[in-house]
Protein backbone atom coordinates (compact mmCIF):
# COMPACT_ATOMS: atom_id res chain seq x y z
CA UNK A 1 0.00 0.00 0.00
CA UNK A 2 1.30 3.67 -0.32
CA UNK A 3 1.14 5.75 1.93
CA UNK A 4 0.02 9.15 2.97
CA UNK A 5 -2.82 11.92 4.39
CA UNK A 6 -5.20 16.99 5.85
CA UNK A 7 -6.01 20.21 7.33
CA UNK A 8 -8.16 23.30 6.01
CA UNK A 9 -8.98 25.45 3.28
CA UNK A 10 -6.76 27.70 1.97
CA UNK A 11 -7.06 31.33 2.68
CA UNK A 12 -6.55 34.34 -0.09
CA UNK A 13 -3.76 36.51 0.81
CA UNK A 14 -5.37 39.51 3.20
CA UNK A 15 -4.28 42.70 4.20
CA UNK A 16 -3.03 43.75 7.58
CA UNK A 17 -6.38 45.84 8.26
CA UNK A 18 -8.72 43.26 6.49
CA UNK A 19 -10.22 40.14 7.58
CA UNK A 20 -9.31 36.98 5.63
CA UNK A 21 -11.23 35.94 3.35
CA UNK A 22 -11.48 32.42 0.65
CA UNK A 23 -11.64 33.50 -2.45
CA UNK A 24 -11.59 29.99 -4.46
CA UNK A 25 -10.46 31.95 -7.53
CA UNK A 26 -7.85 33.72 -5.75
CA UNK A 27 -4.63 32.72 -6.62
CA UNK A 28 -2.08 31.98 -3.77
CA UNK A 29 1.81 32.59 -4.31
CA UNK A 30 3.72 28.93 -5.10
CA UNK A 31 6.56 30.12 -2.64
CA UNK A 32 4.36 32.17 -0.50
CA UNK A 33 6.51 34.46 2.08
CA UNK A 34 3.23 33.83 4.61
CA UNK A 35 4.41 32.12 7.68
CA UNK A 36 2.15 29.14 8.61
CA UNK A 37 0.95 29.34 12.05
CA UNK A 38 1.88 26.10 14.38
CA UNK A 39 -0.78 24.65 16.32
CA UNK A 40 -2.11 26.84 19.20
CA UNK A 41 -0.44 30.06 18.11
CA UNK A 42 0.27 32.82 15.68
CA UNK A 43 3.75 32.87 13.37
CA UNK A 44 6.56 34.93 14.54
CA UNK A 45 7.65 38.27 12.54
CA UNK A 46 9.44 37.00 9.60
CA UNK A 47 11.88 39.91 7.44
CA UNK A 48 11.23 39.43 3.71
CA UNK A 49 13.72 37.64 3.05
CA UNK A 50 13.60 35.11 5.32
CA UNK A 51 10.12 34.27 5.26
CA UNK A 52 10.92 33.12 1.67
CA UNK A 53 13.37 30.98 2.94
CA UNK A 54 11.58 28.72 5.48
CA UNK A 55 8.48 29.54 4.02
CA UNK A 56 5.94 26.63 4.26
CA UNK A 57 4.28 25.34 1.72
CA UNK A 58 0.56 25.67 2.99
CA UNK A 59 -0.95 28.93 3.68
CA UNK A 60 -2.98 29.13 6.67
CA UNK A 61 -6.68 28.48 7.32
CA UNK A 62 -8.86 30.63 6.75
CA UNK A 63 -10.06 30.83 9.86
CA UNK A 64 -6.81 32.26 10.86
CA UNK A 65 -5.54 35.91 9.88
CA UNK A 66 -3.79 35.67 6.48
CA UNK A 67 -0.65 38.15 6.36
CA UNK A 68 0.88 39.46 3.71
CA UNK A 69 4.40 38.38 2.07
CA UNK A 70 7.04 40.07 4.54
CA UNK A 71 4.76 41.85 7.04
CA UNK A 72 4.95 40.42 10.69
CA UNK A 73 2.25 38.50 12.20
CA UNK A 74 -0.67 39.94 14.77
CA UNK A 75 0.38 39.34 18.52
CA UNK A 76 -1.14 35.75 20.00
CA UNK A 77 -4.53 36.40 21.29
CA UNK A 78 -5.10 35.51 24.79
CA UNK A 79 -5.11 32.01 25.88
CA UNK A 80 -3.38 30.54 22.70
CA UNK A 81 -0.42 28.33 24.09
CA UNK A 82 3.09 28.93 22.88
CA UNK A 83 3.79 26.38 19.85
CA UNK A 84 6.14 23.67 20.63
CA UNK A 85 7.75 21.44 17.72
CA UNK A 86 6.18 18.08 17.32
CA UNK A 87 8.27 15.01 18.60
CA UNK A 88 8.80 12.26 16.24
CA UNK A 89 6.60 10.38 17.31
CA UNK A 90 3.76 12.08 18.86
CA UNK A 91 1.05 11.54 16.97
CA UNK A 92 0.74 8.03 18.25
CA UNK A 93 -0.15 9.38 21.20
CA UNK A 94 -3.62 9.20 19.56
CA UNK A 95 -5.29 5.36 20.20
CA UNK A 96 -6.61 5.11 16.93
CA UNK A 97 -3.59 5.71 15.10
CA UNK A 98 -1.97 3.48 16.92
CA UNK A 99 -4.23 0.43 15.80
CA UNK A 100 -3.73 1.41 12.28
CA UNK A 101 -0.24 1.77 12.18
CA UNK A 102 -0.02 -1.16 13.83
CA UNK A 103 -2.04 -3.23 11.43
CA UNK A 104 -0.18 -1.37 8.60
CA UNK A 105 3.15 -2.47 10.08
CA UNK A 106 2.20 -6.16 9.10
CA UNK A 107 0.17 -5.25 5.98
CA UNK A 108 2.75 -3.39 4.62
CA UNK A 109 5.19 -6.03 5.63
CA UNK A 110 3.13 -8.65 3.51
CA UNK A 111 2.54 -5.86 0.44
CA UNK A 112 6.03 -5.75 -0.02
CA UNK A 113 6.70 -9.99 0.09
CA UNK A 114 4.34 -9.89 -2.53
CA UNK A 115 5.39 -6.97 -5.03
CA UNK A 116 8.53 -8.71 -4.98
CA UNK A 117 7.17 -12.05 -5.10
CA UNK A 118 5.32 -10.93 -8.05
CA UNK A 119 7.81 -8.90 -10.40
CA UNK A 120 10.58 -12.10 -9.75
CA UNK A 121 7.49 -14.27 -10.93
CA UNK A 122 6.46 -12.23 -13.88
CA UNK A 123 10.18 -12.40 -15.03
CA UNK A 124 10.65 -15.98 -14.20
CA UNK A 125 7.51 -16.68 -16.77
CA UNK A 126 8.17 -14.76 -19.30
CA UNK A 127 12.28 -13.48 -18.99
CA UNK A 128 10.78 -10.14 -20.17
CA UNK A 129 12.00 -6.65 -18.37
CA UNK A 130 8.71 -5.28 -20.74
CA UNK A 131 6.54 -7.90 -19.49
CA UNK A 132 7.61 -6.91 -15.48
CA UNK A 133 6.66 -3.42 -16.58
CA UNK A 134 3.28 -4.23 -18.05
CA UNK A 135 2.43 -6.08 -14.50
CA UNK A 136 3.22 -2.62 -12.70
CA UNK A 137 1.29 -1.12 -15.92
CA UNK A 138 -1.76 -3.12 -14.76
CA UNK A 139 -1.55 -2.67 -11.18
CA UNK A 140 -1.98 0.95 -11.65
CA UNK A 141 -4.02 1.22 -14.31
CA UNK A 142 -7.78 1.67 -12.66
CA UNK A 143 -5.91 4.78 -11.28
CA UNK A 144 -5.04 6.29 -14.08
CA UNK A 145 -8.73 5.43 -15.30
CA UNK A 146 -10.95 5.75 -12.82
CA UNK A 147 -8.59 7.71 -9.52
CA UNK A 148 -10.71 10.88 -10.13
CA UNK A 149 -14.14 9.06 -9.02
CA UNK A 150 -12.74 7.73 -6.54
CA UNK A 151 -12.10 10.49 -5.01
CA UNK A 152 -15.67 11.95 -5.73
CA UNK A 153 -16.52 8.53 -3.75
CA UNK A 154 -14.22 8.60 -0.78
CA UNK A 155 -15.40 12.23 -0.23
CA UNK A 156 -18.99 10.97 0.10
CA UNK A 157 -18.62 7.59 1.91
CA UNK A 158 -17.62 7.01 5.59
CA UNK A 159 -13.78 5.86 5.37
CA UNK A 160 -13.33 3.62 7.91
CA UNK A 161 -16.29 1.24 6.39
CA UNK A 162 -14.93 2.40 3.08
CA UNK A 163 -11.47 0.82 4.29
CA UNK A 164 -12.85 -2.07 5.64
CA UNK A 165 -14.26 -3.35 2.09
CA UNK A 166 -11.04 -2.29 0.58
CA UNK A 167 -8.80 -4.10 2.62
CA UNK A 168 -10.88 -6.64 2.63
CA UNK A 169 -10.56 -7.01 -1.66
CA UNK A 170 -6.81 -7.03 -1.41
CA UNK A 171 -6.77 -9.50 1.05
CA UNK A 172 -9.00 -11.90 -1.20
CA UNK A 173 -6.79 -11.44 -4.19
CA UNK A 174 -3.30 -12.29 -2.33
CA UNK A 175 -5.07 -15.73 -1.34
CA UNK A 176 -6.61 -16.18 -5.17
CA UNK A 177 -2.79 -15.93 -6.29
CA UNK A 178 -1.08 -17.67 -3.52
CA UNK A 179 -3.70 -20.92 -4.45
CA UNK A 180 -2.90 -20.86 -8.00
CA UNK A 181 0.70 -20.60 -7.46
CA UNK A 182 0.96 -23.15 -4.98
CA UNK A 183 -0.91 -25.54 -6.85
CA UNK A 184 1.00 -25.21 -9.74
CA UNK A 185 -1.62 -23.61 -12.31
CA UNK A 186 -0.55 -19.84 -12.35
CA UNK A 187 0.24 -18.01 -15.91
CA UNK A 188 1.53 -14.69 -16.28
CA UNK A 189 -2.66 -13.84 -17.11
CA UNK A 190 -3.40 -15.00 -13.66
CA UNK A 191 -0.47 -12.25 -11.76
CA UNK A 192 -1.68 -9.35 -14.86
CA UNK A 193 -5.72 -10.08 -13.49
CA UNK A 194 -4.42 -10.09 -9.88
CA UNK A 195 -2.26 -6.87 -10.35
CA UNK A 196 -5.45 -5.39 -12.13
CA UNK A 197 -7.45 -6.42 -9.26
CA UNK A 198 -5.38 -4.92 -6.81
CA UNK A 199 -4.94 -1.68 -8.58
CA UNK A 200 -9.20 -1.47 -8.59
CA UNK A 201 -9.29 -1.70 -4.58
CA UNK A 202 -6.75 0.94 -4.60
CA UNK A 203 -8.63 3.71 -6.57
CA UNK A 204 -10.60 3.70 -3.50
CA UNK A 205 -8.37 2.73 -1.03
CA UNK A 206 -5.51 5.09 -1.42
CA UNK A 207 -7.49 8.58 -1.03
CA UNK A 208 -9.43 6.74 1.50
CA UNK A 209 -6.63 6.13 3.77
CA UNK A 210 -5.01 9.34 3.55
CA UNK A 211 -8.11 11.00 4.78
CA UNK A 212 -8.87 9.13 6.92
CA UNK A 213 -5.35 9.45 8.46
CA UNK A 214 -6.30 13.37 9.36
CA UNK A 215 -9.63 12.05 11.04
CA UNK A 216 -7.92 10.17 13.51
CA UNK A 217 -4.90 12.68 14.74
CA UNK A 218 -6.47 16.38 12.96
CA UNK A 219 -4.41 18.77 11.50
CA UNK A 220 -2.04 19.59 14.30
CA UNK A 221 -0.27 16.04 13.78
CA UNK A 222 -0.44 15.77 10.43
CA UNK A 223 2.50 16.47 9.60
CA UNK A 224 3.84 13.81 11.90
CA UNK A 225 1.24 11.14 10.79
CA UNK A 226 2.21 11.25 7.76
CA UNK A 227 5.56 11.23 7.74
CA UNK A 228 5.04 7.67 10.74
CA UNK A 229 3.10 6.28 7.90
CA UNK A 230 5.86 6.62 5.51
CA UNK A 231 8.42 5.45 7.98
CA UNK A 232 5.20 2.42 8.88
CA UNK A 233 5.95 1.67 4.91
CA UNK A 234 9.77 1.77 4.54
CA UNK A 235 10.37 0.18 7.61
CA UNK A 236 8.34 -3.13 6.09
CA UNK A 237 9.73 -2.84 3.02
CA UNK A 238 13.27 -3.70 4.99
CA UNK A 239 11.68 -6.91 6.51
CA UNK A 240 9.21 -7.22 3.07
CA UNK A 241 11.84 -7.77 0.61
CA UNK A 242 14.62 -10.10 2.32
CA UNK A 243 11.63 -12.32 3.24
CA UNK A 244 10.41 -12.34 -0.16
CA UNK A 245 14.09 -13.34 -1.18
CA UNK A 246 14.00 -16.23 1.44
CA UNK A 247 10.86 -18.08 0.52
CA UNK A 248 11.92 -17.52 -2.99
CA UNK A 249 14.67 -18.88 -3.25
CA UNK A 250 13.65 -21.27 -0.22
CA UNK A 251 9.96 -22.48 -0.98
CA UNK A 252 8.47 -20.48 -3.97
CA UNK A 253 6.58 -17.59 -4.90
CA UNK A 254 3.83 -18.93 -3.59
CA UNK A 255 4.37 -18.35 0.14
CA UNK A 256 5.09 -14.92 -0.04
CA UNK A 257 1.76 -14.44 -1.69
CA UNK A 258 -0.38 -16.94 0.67
CA UNK A 259 1.21 -14.25 3.89
CA UNK A 260 0.31 -11.21 2.30
CA UNK A 261 -3.24 -12.33 2.02
CA UNK A 262 -3.54 -12.98 5.55
CA UNK A 263 -1.76 -10.03 6.83
CA UNK A 264 -4.28 -8.01 6.05
CA UNK A 265 -6.35 -9.41 9.37
CA UNK A 266 -4.42 -7.00 11.47
CA UNK A 267 -5.59 -3.45 9.85
CA UNK A 268 -9.19 -5.25 9.32
CA UNK A 269 -8.68 -5.83 13.20
CA UNK A 270 -7.42 -2.62 14.03
CA UNK A 271 -10.45 -0.54 12.42
CA UNK A 272 -12.78 -2.23 14.14
CA UNK A 273 -11.40 -1.79 17.36
CA UNK A 274 -11.28 1.72 16.91
CA UNK A 275 -13.33 4.20 18.99
CA UNK A 276 -15.82 5.95 16.88
CA UNK A 277 -16.26 8.81 19.14
CA UNK A 278 -12.49 9.73 19.28
CA UNK A 279 -11.92 10.69 15.55
CA UNK A 280 -11.99 13.53 14.26
CA UNK A 281 -14.80 12.99 11.20
CA UNK A 282 -15.28 15.66 8.67
CA UNK A 283 -18.16 16.93 6.43
CA UNK A 284 -19.02 14.78 4.10
CA UNK A 285 -19.70 15.63 0.65
CA UNK A 286 -23.92 15.23 -0.29
CA UNK A 287 -24.12 13.56 -3.28
CA UNK A 288 -24.41 15.74 -6.23
CA UNK A 289 -23.84 16.63 -10.02
CA UNK A 290 -20.62 18.43 -11.15
CA UNK A 291 -18.33 17.27 -8.18
CA UNK A 292 -15.38 15.65 -9.99
CA UNK A 293 -15.54 18.93 -12.36
CA UNK A 294 -15.51 20.89 -9.27
CA UNK A 295 -12.13 19.20 -8.03
CA UNK A 296 -10.72 19.45 -11.22
CA UNK A 297 -11.03 23.41 -11.37
CA UNK A 298 -10.35 23.41 -6.99
CA UNK A 299 -7.01 22.08 -7.84
CA UNK A 300 -6.05 24.28 -11.20
CA UNK A 301 -6.79 27.77 -9.60
CA UNK A 302 -3.94 27.01 -6.84
CA UNK A 303 -0.84 27.13 -7.87
CA UNK A 304 0.45 25.21 -4.24
CA UNK A 305 -1.72 22.73 -5.45
CA UNK A 306 -1.19 22.02 -9.28
CA UNK A 307 2.53 22.56 -9.37
CA UNK A 308 3.37 19.75 -6.72
CA UNK A 309 1.08 17.47 -8.42
CA UNK A 310 2.91 18.28 -11.97
CA UNK A 311 6.05 17.38 -10.35
CA UNK A 312 5.22 14.58 -8.78
CA UNK A 313 3.18 13.48 -12.01
CA UNK A 314 6.94 13.50 -13.67
CA UNK A 315 9.13 11.52 -10.91
CA UNK A 316 5.91 8.86 -10.47
CA UNK A 317 5.70 8.03 -14.66
CA UNK A 318 9.74 8.48 -15.29
CA UNK A 319 11.70 8.12 -12.00
CA UNK A 320 9.88 5.83 -10.17
CA UNK A 321 10.09 2.72 -12.21
CA UNK A 322 11.97 0.54 -10.16
CA UNK A 323 10.56 -3.21 -10.29
CA UNK A 324 11.71 -2.79 -14.04
CA UNK A 325 15.21 -1.78 -13.43
CA UNK A 326 16.13 -3.02 -10.11
CA UNK A 327 14.88 -6.98 -11.35
CA UNK A 328 17.15 -5.82 -15.12
CA UNK A 329 20.08 -5.05 -12.84
CA UNK A 330 20.13 -8.08 -10.82
CA UNK A 331 19.55 -10.39 -13.28
CA UNK A 332 21.21 -8.98 -16.78
CA UNK A 333 23.92 -6.20 -15.74
CA UNK A 334 25.02 -7.84 -12.32
CA UNK A 335 23.97 -11.57 -13.00
CA UNK A 336 22.84 -12.19 -9.57
CA UNK A 337 19.57 -13.30 -8.93
CA UNK A 338 16.97 -12.92 -6.52
CA UNK A 339 18.84 -12.21 -3.93
CA UNK A 340 20.64 -9.33 -5.59
CA UNK A 341 17.15 -7.60 -6.32
CA UNK A 342 16.31 -8.62 -2.64
CA UNK A 343 19.25 -6.44 -1.59
CA UNK A 344 18.35 -2.95 -3.76
CA UNK A 345 14.85 -3.33 -2.67
CA UNK A 346 16.13 -3.55 1.13
CA UNK A 347 19.07 -0.79 0.88
CA UNK A 348 16.45 1.15 -0.85
CA UNK A 349 13.99 1.15 1.89
CA UNK A 350 16.95 1.64 4.61
CA UNK A 351 17.34 5.10 2.92
CA UNK A 352 13.52 5.47 2.60
CA UNK A 353 13.01 4.95 5.92
CA UNK A 354 15.88 7.30 7.15
CA UNK A 355 13.60 10.21 5.34
CA UNK A 356 10.87 9.25 6.52
CA UNK A 357 12.16 10.14 9.92
CA UNK A 358 13.98 13.01 9.21
CA UNK A 359 10.84 14.31 7.51
CA UNK A 360 8.73 13.42 10.93
CA UNK A 361 10.91 15.70 12.75
CA UNK A 362 10.50 18.42 10.42
CA UNK A 363 7.01 20.27 11.54
CA UNK A 364 6.34 21.88 8.32
CA UNK A 365 6.38 20.89 4.53
CA UNK A 366 8.15 23.38 2.27
CA UNK A 367 8.69 23.79 -1.39
CA UNK A 368 11.85 24.40 -1.35
CA UNK A 369 12.42 20.97 0.40
CA UNK A 370 10.37 19.35 -2.16
CA UNK A 371 12.25 20.84 -5.40
CA UNK A 372 15.80 20.34 -4.03
CA UNK A 373 14.92 16.36 -3.14
CA UNK A 374 13.68 15.96 -6.64
CA UNK A 375 16.03 17.55 -8.39
CA UNK A 376 18.37 15.39 -5.88
CA UNK A 377 16.75 12.00 -6.59
CA UNK A 378 16.68 12.90 -10.51
CA UNK A 379 20.43 13.63 -10.33
CA UNK A 380 21.47 10.50 -7.93
CA UNK A 381 19.56 8.22 -10.62
CA UNK A 382 21.51 9.14 -13.64
CA UNK A 383 24.86 8.76 -11.42
CA UNK A 384 23.70 4.89 -10.18
CA UNK A 385 22.81 3.94 -13.88
CA UNK A 386 26.38 4.24 -14.97
CA UNK A 387 27.66 2.67 -11.45
CA UNK A 388 30.23 0.02 -12.60
CA UNK A 389 30.09 -2.48 -9.61
CA UNK A 390 27.32 -4.40 -7.96
CA UNK A 391 27.96 -3.06 -4.58
CA UNK A 392 28.31 0.58 -5.54
CA UNK A 393 24.56 0.53 -7.29
CA UNK A 394 23.75 -0.81 -4.09
CA UNK A 395 25.55 1.48 -1.97
CA UNK A 396 23.65 4.53 -4.05
CA UNK A 397 19.95 2.98 -3.54
CA UNK A 398 20.14 4.31 0.42
CA UNK A 399 20.33 8.24 -0.76
CA UNK A 400 18.08 7.84 -3.95
CA UNK A 401 15.33 6.22 -1.07
CA UNK A 402 16.01 9.35 1.18
CA UNK A 403 15.40 11.65 -1.26
CA UNK A 404 12.58 9.97 -3.26
CA UNK A 405 10.77 9.23 0.11
CA UNK A 406 11.28 13.24 0.97
CA UNK A 407 9.59 13.90 -2.72
CA UNK A 408 7.14 11.76 -1.65
CA UNK A 409 5.87 13.03 2.05
CA UNK A 410 6.66 16.41 1.46
CA UNK A 411 4.38 16.86 -2.16
CA UNK A 412 1.62 14.54 0.27
CA UNK A 413 1.61 17.27 3.10
CA UNK A 414 2.00 20.46 1.52
CA UNK A 415 -1.05 19.41 -0.97
CA UNK A 416 -3.13 17.74 2.08
CA UNK A 417 -2.32 20.95 3.94
CA UNK A 418 -3.61 23.68 1.26
CA UNK A 419 -6.32 21.36 0.63
CA UNK A 420 -10.48 22.39 2.29
CA UNK A 421 -11.30 19.24 4.05
CA UNK A 422 -14.33 18.72 2.03
CA UNK A 423 -11.94 18.45 -1.39
CA UNK A 424 -9.22 16.25 0.69
CA UNK A 425 -10.67 13.34 -1.27
CA UNK A 426 -10.88 14.11 -4.99
CA UNK A 427 -7.59 16.45 -4.59
CA UNK A 428 -5.64 13.31 -3.09
CA UNK A 429 -7.70 11.61 -5.40
CA UNK A 430 -5.98 13.31 -8.21
CA UNK A 431 -2.47 13.71 -6.85
CA UNK A 432 -2.35 9.71 -6.30
CA UNK A 433 -3.60 9.66 -9.84
CA UNK A 434 -1.15 11.55 -11.29
CA UNK A 435 2.02 9.75 -9.09
CA UNK A 436 0.50 6.71 -9.41
CA UNK A 437 -1.57 6.00 -12.33
CA UNK A 438 1.28 7.71 -14.19
CA UNK A 439 2.98 4.38 -14.22
CA UNK A 440 0.99 2.96 -17.14
CA UNK A 441 2.34 5.26 -19.26
CA UNK A 442 5.73 5.27 -18.08
CA UNK A 443 6.79 1.63 -16.98
CA UNK A 444 6.05 -0.05 -20.41
CA UNK A 445 7.70 2.53 -22.19
CA UNK A 446 10.85 2.22 -19.81
CA UNK A 447 10.44 -1.56 -19.77
CA UNK A 448 10.82 -1.34 -23.69
CA UNK A 449 14.07 0.77 -23.53
CA UNK A 450 15.51 -1.24 -20.82
CA UNK A 451 15.05 -4.37 -23.42
CA UNK A 452 16.61 -2.50 -26.23
CA UNK A 453 18.84 -0.68 -24.61
CA UNK A 454 20.11 -1.98 -21.65
CA UNK A 455 19.16 -1.41 -17.78
CA UNK A 456 21.70 1.32 -17.39
CA UNK A 457 19.80 3.75 -20.72
CA UNK A 458 16.16 3.14 -18.95
CA UNK A 459 18.05 4.12 -15.60
CA UNK A 460 19.53 7.08 -16.71
CA UNK A 461 16.53 8.36 -19.01
CA UNK A 462 13.93 8.02 -15.97
CA UNK A 463 16.55 10.35 -13.74
CA UNK A 464 16.89 12.94 -16.84
CA UNK A 465 13.28 13.42 -17.15
CA UNK A 466 12.53 13.44 -12.93
CA UNK A 467 16.18 16.31 -12.62
CA UNK A 468 14.25 17.74 -15.48
CA UNK A 469 10.80 18.37 -14.24
CA UNK A 470 12.39 19.86 -11.04
CA UNK A 471 14.08 21.97 -12.61
CA UNK A 472 11.80 23.71 -14.60
CA UNK A 473 8.46 23.19 -11.94
CA UNK A 474 11.09 25.01 -9.36
CA UNK A 475 11.80 27.95 -11.81
CA UNK A 476 7.83 28.06 -12.79
CA UNK A 477 7.05 28.51 -8.60
CA UNK A 478 9.68 30.69 -8.03
CA UNK A 479 8.39 33.52 -11.14
CA UNK A 480 4.96 32.84 -9.64
CA UNK A 481 6.26 33.67 -6.12
CA UNK A 482 8.36 36.57 -7.52
CA UNK A 483 11.40 35.05 -6.27
CA UNK A 484 15.21 35.08 -7.51
CA UNK A 485 17.67 32.24 -6.88
CA UNK A 486 20.43 32.94 -4.34
CA UNK A 487 23.32 31.06 -4.76
CA UNK A 488 26.06 31.04 -1.28
CA UNK A 489 27.92 29.39 0.65
CA UNK A 490 26.80 28.40 4.20
CA UNK A 491 29.59 27.14 6.99
CA UNK A 492 31.46 25.81 4.11
CA UNK A 493 28.97 24.63 1.62
CA UNK A 494 27.30 25.74 -1.09
CA UNK A 495 23.47 26.93 -0.49
CA UNK A 496 20.95 27.48 -2.87
CA UNK A 497 17.89 29.99 -1.45
CA UNK A 498 14.94 31.83 -3.19
CA UNK A 499 14.57 34.97 -2.10
CA UNK A 500 12.02 37.92 -2.94
CA UNK A 501 13.19 40.26 -6.18
CA UNK A 502 13.75 43.80 -5.05
CA UNK A 503 10.62 45.72 -6.14
CA UNK A 504 11.24 48.87 -8.16
CA UNK A 505 10.00 51.09 -5.66
CA UNK A 506 12.84 49.49 -3.31
CA UNK A 507 15.81 50.00 -5.03
CA UNK A 508 18.33 52.79 -3.97
CA UNK A 509 17.65 56.31 -5.85
CA UNK A 510 20.61 56.97 -8.18
CA UNK A 511 22.23 60.23 -8.49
Amino acid sequence: MSTGPGADSAPAPATPDSPATHDPAAPVAAFPAVPDPAPGGNAAPAAPEAAADTAPAAPATASRAAEAPGRPAEPAGPGRRTPRSPSMFSSLGVRNYRLFFLGQVVSNTGTWMQRIAQDWLVLSLTGSSAAVGITTALQFLPMLLFGLYGGVLVDRLPKRPTLLVTQTAMALTGLVLAFLTLSGHVHVWHVYLAAFAVGLATVVDNPARQSFVSEMVGPDQLQNAVSLNSANFQSARLVGPAVAGLLITGVGTGWAFLLNGLSFTAPIAGLLLMRGRELHAGRRTPRGKGQLREGLRYVARRPELIWPIVLVGFIGTFGFNFPVWLSAYADDTFHAGAGAYSLFNTLMAVGSLAGALLAARRGTARLRVLISAAAAFGALEVIAATAPSLWLFALLMVPIGIFGLTVNVTANTTVQMATDPAMRGRVMALFMMVFVGGTPLGAPLVGWVTDTWGPRVGFALGGAVSLAAATAVGLVLARLGNLRVRLGWHRGHPRVRFVPRTRPEEQPATV
